[in-house]
């Protein structure tokens, strides 16, 4: 399946691959208590858009939640340029389930650390682990009145443009 499908036209696909590729913070929601929290991360994708990766300490709220309830949402939008009318930026939010990751995982931190060096420090302590964001479905918004919803297949498509 093609990204650049009915659903979701071919600049639109290039500039959603763009926007996963090129930002390097989300808003990562949990469910907190029976009620939804949202916190900054890092996130990391993978090649193909069919995971995205956090790397997270256990102490933090989210990283307690998502050990309770892996129901996640990924919110990524293009950074602020100060431009008169926000609501033009670029932006997706991605439901998805967490698991969290055993083991060092080499490659994963090799990736990780070209994208963030300066983390480096966090894979000397102990409470920190890798976790991957499997999207359910998500929601881009390319700009004004242009809204799609995709399917994770559809997602995994973008990944080629």
């Amino acid at each position: 399946m093609a990204c650049m499908d009915k659903n979701l036209p071919g600049d639109d696909a290039a500039a959603l691959a763009r926007l996963l590729r090129g930002e390097r913070i989300a808003h990562l929601a949990t469910l907190r208590q029976d009620a939804p929290m949202a916190s900054m991360t890092l996130y990391l994708p993978d090649e193909g858009f069919t995971a995205f990766h956090v790397h997270v300490s256990r102490l933090a709220w989210h990283t307690q939640d998502m050990a309770q309830d892996p129901r996640i949402a990924l919110s990524i939008a293009e950074t602020d340029d100060g431009r008169a009318d926000p609501f033009t930026f670029k932006r997706i939010s991605i439901r998805g389930n967490a698991q969290q990751l055993e083991g060092e995982q080499p490659d994963l931190k090799r990736l990780w650390l070209l994208r963030f060096p300066a983390q480096a420090i966090n894979f000397e302590l102990a409470d920190f682990s890798f976790w991957r964001i499997v999207p359910r479905d998500a929601r881009f918004v390319a700009g004004f009145g242009r809204i799609r919803n995709l399917s994770a297949a559809e997602l995994a498509a973008c990944s080629k443009s």
